[in-house]
C-alpha cells in the first residue's frame, strides 16, 4: 500500500505554483520554521516536566504537528522510529473518534498505529474561535519505562502481545478539558511504577497544551486562508525534493537481505529481504520474501516498516528539507501481512520497534548501496541494545523499573570513518548520566567506556561500540533485548564487518556469556556487562591507510 493512499491529499507536485502571488518562498520558510519551533518546544516541555529518566535524561520521545486532514506538516528533531510511524496513530485516532475541543486521545496499540506498548501516543485537536473542526492536530509519543506485562520495563521475551503490558486503543483520556481520572487510575493500576507513569502522562498533556498556545500565535499571524495554503505548499515542496532525490538514482531493481539473530524464543535467524525498484522519480520498496512473523517479540508492524523506509529515503536528500507527509508520496511500500515487517495480532511486538526497525534500515541501505555505492555507508551497530530491569528498592521502600538503549558504532563511509559510541539510524536518544542513574536506582555503573577495536577495518574504519556494565545492589528481574550478537554489522566496498555484540554475566567471580535476548534473575553484587557492536568498515584495507 502506498503511504500517501492512507490520507486524503488535494495537491501533487507543482501545485504550489498556484499559491497566491502575495506568498513567497520566504513566507514558506518562515512558516515552516514557525511550525518546527512548535514541535521542538513541545519536546522541551515534555522533557522538563516528565518524571522518568527515560524521558527526562534519555529524551525517548517525539513530537509533531499535523494539518486538518491529519497530514504531517512539522516534526521535531526527535526519534526517527517514532516520527515516521506516528502518522498512522493519528490516522487511527481520527478513524476511531471525533476529536472535539479539549479532547486528548491516547493510544499505544501496535495494531492501531502504535509501535510497541511502552510508546504511548497522545493526540489533541487545535481549534480556533467558533470552529467545530480542528485546524491542526498535535501529537507526542513517549516511551514509558513500564506499562505492565510479564517483566519490568515491559520489554520481555513474550510470545504474544498480551504478555507485554497494557494495550490501549484510541480512547479519550481528556474529554472536553476534563481529565478522566477513572481511566488514568485503570492505567496506573496495571503498571509497576504508577507515580512515575502519572507524571510522564501529565507531562505529555502539558506538552500538547503548549503546542495549542504556540499554534494560536501562528494562526493569528498568518490567518486561516494563508495557513492552509502554506501547509499545502510545504507538502508539495517536500514531495518535489523527494522526487528530485529519487530521480538521481539510476532506474533499476536493487535487492539486499540481512538477518535478525533470532526471536529470543527459538535459535533460528530471521530474514529481512527487500527489493527496491526505481522508476523515474518514484520508488517501490517491496519486502516480499521476508520471514513470517515470529513467535518471539521481534515483530514489526507496518508503521515501523514505513518509518524505517522514510528515514532512509529522507537521508538521500543532501540538505535540510521539511519532514512532512509529502516526502512519502513518491514511495510505495509493499509489506506482506503476516510477515516480520507487518505482523498480525496477537504477535509480540516489543523488539520490532527497536531491533527489527534497525535491520529494515540496514537492508534498505544495503539495497541502495548497489545503486549509489559512493553515498551509502556501511552498517552501523544495527541494534539498540535494550536493557530493562526492576524490583523492590528496600532503601526507598518503593518499586523501581528502568529501561534504556545503549549506543554502538556507526558505519564508515567513502568520506569519513564511523563515529564511536553513538546512537544511529532509528534511535536518536541520549544516555542516562551515571550520576542521575545511581541516584535513582539501586544499581551502580561498574564500567562505561569505548569498546576499543570493535569497528570494522577498512580504508575508513567503522566506529567503536561501548561497554556499559551494571552492578546490582539488590535482587532484580533483568532483560537484555539486543541483536547483532551472531554476525557483526556489514562492511561495504571491501570493508570488514564490525565486531558482534556481547552480553556477559559476572557472578561471584565467575563469568558466563548471555544470549543477546535473555531474561536473568540477578542477585546483589551481580554484574551484567553489555558490549555493543562496532560499525562496519568501508573500502578495502589494502587500498589505503586505515583511519
Amino acid at each position: 500500500m502506498a503511504y500517501a493512499d492512507r490520507v486524503p491529499t488535494t495537491k501533487r507536485a507543482g501545485a504550489s505554483a498556484q499559491r497566491p502571488s502575495s506568498l513567497t518562498s520566504i513566507d514558506l520558510e518562515v512558516f515552516r520554521h514557525a511550525l518546527l519551533s512548535v514541535a521542538d518546544e513541545m519536546g522541551t516541555v515534555l522533557r522538563k516536566t516528565s518524571f522518568s529518566s527515560n524521558i527526562k535524561e534519555r529524551r525517548d520521545y517525539s513530537c509533531a504537528v499535523y494539518d486538518a486532514a491529519g497530514q504531517t506538516i512539522a516534526m521535531g528533531d526527535h526519534m526517527p522510529v517514532h516520527l515516521g510511524a506516528m502518522p498512522m496513530a493519528v490516522s487511527s485516532v481520527l478513524q476511531a473518534l471525533q476529536v472535539r475541543k479539549g479532547d486528548v486521545v491516547i493510544v499505544n496499540d501496535p495494531f492501531r498505529g502504535g509501535t510497541h506498548l511502552p510508546d504511548i501516543t497522545a493526540v489533541r485537536g487545535v481549534f480556533f474561535g467558533a470552529n467545530t473542526r480542528p485546524e491542526f492536530y498535535v501529537a507526542n509519543r513517549a516511551h514509558h519505562a513500564d506499562v505492565g506485562g510479564m517483566t519490568p520495563g515491559s520489554m520481555g521475551l513474550a510470545r504474544e502481545i498480551y504478555q507485554e503490558g497494557l494495550r490501549i486503543p484510541p480512547v479519550r483520556l481528556v474529554a472536553g478539558g476534563e481529565l478522566d481520572t477513572q481511566l488514568l487510575d485503570l492505567i496506573l493500576l496495571n503498571v509497576r511504577t504508577p507515580e512515575e507513569r502519572r507524571g510522564d502522562i501529565l507531562a505529555q498533556l502539558m506538552s500538547l497544551e503548549r503546542a495549542v498556545q504556540r499554534l494560536s500565535q501562528v494562526y493569528s499571524t498568518w490567518g486561516r486562508a494563508r495557513t492552509k495554503t502554506l501547509s499545502a505548499s510545504l507538502l508539495d515542496y517536500s514531495e518535489r525534493r523527494m522526487r528530485s532525490a529519487i530521480g538521481n538514482i539510476p532506474d533499476g531493481c536493487y535487492t539486499f537481505e540481512d538477518w535478525i539473530d533470532n526471536d529470543g524464543t527459538t535459535g533460528a535467524p530471521l530474514r529481512i529481504y527487500v527489493s527496491i525498484s526505481i522508476s523515474g522519480t518514484s520508488a517501490t520498496i517491496d519486502f516480499t520474501g521476508s520471514a513470517p512473523q515470529s513467535a518471539g517479540p521481534v515483530n514489526a508492524n507496518l508503521a515501523v516498516a514505513t518509518a524505517a523506509v522514510a528515514y532512509v529515503f529522507r537521508c538521500l536528500i543532501p540538505d535540510d528539507v521539511p519532514f512532512t507527509e509529502g516526502l512519502f508520496r513518491p514511495l510505495k511500500l509493499i509489506a506482506p501481512e503476516g510477515t516480520i515487517v507487518n505482523a498480525k495480532a496477537p504477535a509480540a511486538m516489543a523488539a520490532g520497534n527497536v531491533e527489527t526497525s534497525q535491520r529494515i534500515t540496514d537492508a534498505v541501505l544495503g539495497a541502495l548501496a548497489g545503486a549509489l555505492p559512493s553515498r551509502i555507508p556501511a552498517a552501523s551497530a544495527g541494534t539498540m541494545t535494550n536493557f530493562s530491569f526492576g524490583g523492590w528498592d528496600a532503601a526507598r521502600g518503593a518499586p523501581f523499573a528502568y529501561y534504556e538503549t545503549i549506543a554502538g558504532g556507526q558505519g564508515a563511509s567513502l568520506r569519513f570513518p564511523g563515529i564511536s559510541a553513538t546512537h544511529s539510524h532509528m534511535t536518536n536518544s541520549w544516555n542516562t548520566p551515571v550520576e542521575a542513574f545511581e541516584r535513582l536506582y539501586p544499581v551502580q555503573i561498574d564500567h562505561y567506556r569505548i569498546r576499543q577495536n570493535s569497528g570494522g577495518a577498512g580504508n575508513r574504519r567503522g566506529g567503536n561500540g561501548i561497554v556499559r556494565s551494571f552492578k546490582f545492589l539488590t535482587d532484580a528481574d533483568a532483560t537484555v533485548l539486543a541483536d547483532r550478537h551472531r554476525r557483526g554489522p556489514y562492511g561495504l566496498s571491501g570493508g570488514k564487518p564490525g565486531k558482534a555484540g556481547r552480553a556477559i554475566l559476572v557472578r561471584r567471580g565467575n563469568t558466563s556469556r548471555l544470549p543477546g535476548k535473555s531474561r536473568i534473575q540477578v542477585r546483589p553484587e551481580d554484574i551484567i556487562s553489555l558490549e555493543t557492536p562496532g560499525g562496519g568498515g568501508f573500502g578495502d584495507v589494502e587500498s589505503g591507510s586505515i583511519e
